[in-house]
């Protein structure tokens, strides 16, 4: 009952920016934690960023942590992710993931129970 949608996806140089957004609507306040994953080519779908809805903690994949910063807007009913200093290992599809359990383990897939339809984010070298 949670739909998500992505968007801000693109080509961008190495060392560039990207601000991607998720917009949720239904019934957001059954959310917990909101998940960026990514899945690049031939790779499994990897964890990136978290928050959760109430209190706003953020967690990150050592990868990204430090470049990337998830951020969340109650009132929208959106979550951000900002990348920053991209490089080609970047370059994934990106996904937008609601938890509807309070504790789970946050960087598995399996935890989360809707998801966008996944938005380009391409680096090139």
């Amino acid at each position: 009952q949670v739909q998500l949608v992505e968007s801000g996806g693109g080509l961008v140089q190495a060392g560039g920016s990207l601000r991607l957004s998720c917009a949720a609507s239904g019934r957001t306040f059954s959310s917990y934690v909101m998940g960026w994953f990514r899945q690049a080519a031939g790779k499994e779908r990897e964890f990136v960023a978290a928050i959760k809805w109430l209190g706003g903690s953020r967690f990150y994949a050592d990868s990204v942590k430090g470049r990337f910063t998830i951020s969340k807007d109650n009132a929208k009913n959106a979550v951000y992710l900002q990348m920053n200093s991209l490089n080609s290992e970047d370059t994934a599809v990106y996904y937008c993931a609601a938890a509807f359990r309070p504790t789970i383990t946050i960087t598995r897939a399996d935890n989360y129970g809707a998801w966008g339809q996944g938005t380009q984010v391409t680096v090139s070298s």
